[in-house]
């Protein structure tokens, strides 16, 4: 958006009411004002959002709460014109981004897997998501998915420095299920393993435990080919799919080292184990939703 005008005129004056034609589109009830070529603003809108505007002989403003100038402008016979987004945008940092309707802000929630409306904002100010609308997106509720589904108790608070210095140094393995109701590929396991330095996380779909062995065997081979790094470590639990004597000679084989845990500790598994948590919560509030 370049220059945009404010009219201090009555716009009702100047404007025409009723149905706009313009070929076949019909669009009733309308203010329009024919062959203006300028964008306008509503000053009603911006005081319902608790900014200041005021007009004076040669000069407008808009403020925020704190007193920043957000928007200034000259006048130009009767309008105030020569208001230019790109100009204040590039000398200040306020964001200027329209905020989006509560109707849309909740399809994107759920259209994102229910994520928080605080990380969706992120995606949308740097622009990591193609056809993400830039808009300032937030919530006027709780979601009652995310409230039934992301309840859970306290969790232990993490290392602030990682142990490690490189990606796949140290992998974190575990395996979900079985899930009550299998996929539609009939489905009911999942290997999930996470990278420690990098958190970067793979998921695999099982239809019994007995696959897990090639699947792990297969990934590390496809890891170190593609990330050009050497699998060093691998944590996991004692069960029997991650456990034994053929697994251990070919990691010995690979010179890697197995980190197994306490049984029935899972606490001492929790980044492999958060993500499962995760994970289980992204499809649970999709299921509630639906």
């Amino acid at each position: 958006m370049g220059t945009v005008r404010f009219g201090n005129d009555n716009f009702a004056a100047i404007a025409g009411y009723g149905d706009y034609i313009q070929g076949n589109i019909t669009i009733c009830h309308v203010y329009y004002v024919e062959g203006l070529g300028h964008n306008l603003f509503s000053v009603g809108q911006f005081c319902d959002g608790d900014l200041e505007v005021a007009f004076r002989s040669k000069t407008c403003y808009m403020r925020n709460l704190e007193g920043d100038d957000l928007l200034t402008g000259d006048r130009e016979s009767n309008l105030y014109t020569t208001i230019s987004i790109s100009d204040m945008a590039a000398s200040s940092p306020i964001c200027l981004m329209s905020k989006a309707t509560s109707t849309k802000s909740w399809l994107w929630h759920r259209r994102l897997s229910h994520l928080n409306f605080g990380t969706i904002n992120d995606l949308t100010r740097l622009d990591l998501v193609d056809s993400l609308p830039k808009f300032k997106y937030g919530k006027d509720y709780l979601c009652s998915a995310c409230e039934r589904g992301k309840s859970k108790k306290a969790s232990h608070l993490p290392k602030l420095v990682s142990s490690n210095h490189s990606t796949l140094e140290m992998l974190h393995m575990d395996l979900c299920g079985p899930m009550r109701v299998a996929s539609i590929n009939g489905k009911k396991y999942i290997l999930v393993i996470v990278d420690d330095y990098s958190c970067f996380t793979w998921v695999y779909f099982l239809h019994t435990k007995d696959e897990t062995p090639d699947i792990i065997k297969k990934f590390i081979t496809q890891a170190q080919l593609n990330y050009k790094d050497k699998v060093w470590k691998i944590c996991f639990d004692i069960s029997t799919e991650f456990k034994n004597a053929n697994r251990k000679a070919h990691y010995e084989k690979l010179g890697i080292m197995q980190q197994f845990l306490t049984a029935r500790t899972p606490q001492e598994n929790g980044v492999v184990e958060r993500r499962n948590c995760t994970l289980v919560e992204v499809a649970r509030m999709m299921l509630i939703f639906s």
